[in-house]
This record gives structure tokens, sequence and C-alpha cells, in this order.
């Protein structure tokens, strides 16, 4: 199974035709029919990081989505990716937030580094042949992104990062971290937002290690560790950008992560209302079957209303991305927001109209339940996805 590629072979996304799309949709809807949904339930109870799997998705374009093809990205556009991460989260959302998150950090490789740096880490990436991670966030900044600690300071050719960072996706397994540190030292001019500049760090550099796996609510399939630099020492050409354009870089990332995680969240809770509305048809209470409720029948139509409201404002978001609007950044923080509060909602109202059996764990609803939670907080919580709409509301940066 290959997926479909869009015409032309341009370095840049190149325009879907909406029957291109309708077949991309259909290859993604196959490997997660038949790869993902299958063992979404087993891989959630035993805690396991499907790498194999991954490197199954990585041949099918999946890790590289918009990423340049002359380094072996599949050059599709932000709106082909919203729809392929929807796919992949009906059959595992754990699994294609993961996806997700590697697609940023390759993605900003992509955009940010130079040819020697694209070439030399990409082609690896975009297979999944190599995995990678997304440092950001420490144990004492994580909405507050310029708050961030980790330092580095240049030594001749090479720079020395220290620092931890906290809630690292796939950190243990990753072959490839970028990671976010200050470089503005005690430099006033060069506090806050200023003095933060990317780095790729490889697994195995003296100094890198790794806390024990965290103990989460859901996200059971992909692995969430502690990522810490003990005089970590990368050479100058490891950096990622000018000094100082770390910020910016995180940011421009998260544009698409948002998204990304958005369209999981409409996946996952697609695919649990589909699930509702089966067994709406099939139970039957007091005689009736279920689905011959009124109050089912509202439900199960509030259900859907949101998921479409979620999907068109996720989907208009996409577009402004792909065309660089101005007010892209503000789109995707609308859409981050409603889409994950609306998935988890109607993932939760899910779970209610299957009663207890909602809550057993071979009916797969309380596993979408819980991975869906920690949507509303990742990639920027919805707090701050609030406050960058108020700030831009009221002509505030």
């Amino acid at each position: 199974m290959t997926m479909p590629s869009p015409t032309g072979s341009g370095t840049s996304a190149s325009a879907t035709s909406a029957e291109e799309r309708e077949a991309l949709v259909e290859a993604v809807r196959d490997f997660a029919d038949a790869r993902l949904a299958p063992f979404a339930n087993q891989r959630d109870a035993d805690h396991e990081f499907p790498v194999e799997t991954l490197r199954e998705a990585g041949q099918l374009g999946l890790g590289a989505i918009c990423v340049r093809e002359d380094v072996g990205g599949a050059g599709l556009s932000r709106m082909d990716a919203i729809a392929i991460y929807e796919q992949l989260a009906r059959g595992d959302v754990a699994v294609a937030a993961y996806i997700s998150i590697h697609n940023m950090v390759v993605g900003m490789i992509d955009q940010h580094g130079t040819d020697e740096q694209r070439r030399r880490w990409l082609p690896s990436l975009t297979t999944m042949d190599d995995l990678a991670s997304y440092c950001l966030t420490e144990p004492g900044a994580g909405s507050d992104a310029a708050a961030v600690a980790t330092a580095a300071v240049r030594d001749g050719d090479d720079y020395v990062l220290t620092g931890t960072k906290q809630f690292i996706s796939g950190a243990g397994t990753s072959a490839v971290y970028v990671v976010m540190a200050r470089t503005g030292g005690d430099d006033p001019a060069k506090q806050g937002s200023r003095g933060m500049t990317a780095f790729i760090v490889p697994a195995g550099a003296d100094g890198l290690s790794f806390g024990p796996e965290e103990h989460k609510m859901g996200w059971n399939a992909q692995p969430t560790r502690q990522v810490v630099l003990d005089g970590v020492r990368v050479p100058a050409d490891h950096r990622l950008g000018e000094e100082g354009d770390g910020f910016g870089i995180a940011m421009r990332g998260l544009n698409g992560g948002r998204l990304g995680i958005a369209a999981a969240s409409i996946g996952g809770a697609q695919w649990a209302l589909e699930r509702t509305v089966a067994y709406a048809k099939e139970r039957a209470t007091f005689g009736q079957p279920l689905a011959t409720r009124q109050h089912v029948q509202f439900a199960l139509a509030d259900m859907e209303t949101e998921l479409q409201a979620a999907r068109a404002l996720l989907e208009r978001a996409a577009a402004k991305l792909d065309a660089g609007a101005a007010d892209a950044p503000v789109a995707c923080a609308m859409a981050k927001r409603f889409a994950t509060d609306a998935g988890f909602r109607v993932a939760d109202e899910a779970l209610q109209l299957h009663g207890g059996y909602g809550y057993l764990h071979e009916y797969g609803i309380e596993r979408v339940v819980r991975d869906l939670r920690v949507h509303r907080i990742l990639e920027g919580s919805n707090e701050m996805m609030r406050m960058i709409v108020g700030r831009h509301l009221l002509g505030e940066r």
C-alpha cells in the first residue's frame, strides 16, 4: 500500500485535487483500519510504543507529510495533513498524535535548517527509520515558553547545553531532539523570547539522558519522559537558525502542531460517535431501541454538529496556514481550542450513552476519552489559545 502523491514535484506543497485528496484519505484509512485500530486497546493496556508500525507509516510518506520532496517528504499541504491525522486518529489517537509531533519536528528542520542540515537529518526522519522529539516544555516552564531555563553556552566551535525538558513524547526512543535553549546569558536585551535558540541534538550525545517513563492518564501508546541535558556538547552546525531565532521557530512549529492535535481530536471523537450510533441502534431499553429515544437523538445531533463545526474551523485555519496569512496563528489557536474541547465533549458523551459498557476497556470508548483529554493541554493549553485570540482582538501582540 502506498499513499498517493499530488500532481507536480515542486519543492513546496502542491495543490491537491478533490479526487487526489479522496484517494489519499482512503489510503490512510486503510492503513489505520489494518495497522492501528485492531491493536489500539492492547497497545494502551501494554503501554506499547509501536515503533515498527511507525516505520510502516513512514514508508507511506506519513513521516514528513508537509516536507519538501527533495529530502523524501510528501510535499503535501496543511489541508491534506489534517485529513490524514483525522483518519489516523480513528485508528489510534495516541499514535496519530505522536505522528503529528514527529511531523512538527521534521517540518521545523525542513523550514529552518540549512541545506546541509536538511540533507543530513531528514532522509532517515522522513521514513521514520529515525524518530524525532520536540523539547520545549520544562519543569518550571509550560505555557510560559519564554521562561525556558535550559542554557546553551558557546565554547569555541561547540555549544554546551544544560537543563531539563519535561513531558517529552518519544523521549528515550527518538534519534533526534530539537531542543530550545537560552543563549542570551545575562544580557538584558536577550531575555525572554529574544534569547532562545533551537538546537538539533542527536541521541547518544554525551550527557544526554532520560527520566523514567511517566505514568499517565492516557496516551499510553507513546512514551513520555524527561530529557536531561547535563553539559551536552553539540557542534555549532547543529544550531537551527541563528542565535535568538528559537522562540519564533518554536511558535511557527506549534502552528502546524496545533492543527495536527485538533485533527486527531476530531478523528478520535468521530470514531466514538460512529460506535455510539451503532450501539444506539442495537441497544434496547424498556422494550424499544435506544435510538428511538428523543433525548438520544438530540445528543447524537449535537455531537455531529460540534464535530462538523470543529472540522470547518480547522479547515479554515489550515487554508490560512497554507496561504501564509498574517492571521494564521490566531486561526490555528481558535481551531485548536474549539476542536480539542469539542472532541473531548463528544467522546465523553459517547461514553455516557454507552452506559456501563462505555466504561469497559474492551469497547475502546474510555481509551479515547483518556487520550483526548490531554489535547486540551498540550501544544499550548486551551487557556493560552484564548489568550492568543483575545490579544489579537484587542490589538495586542
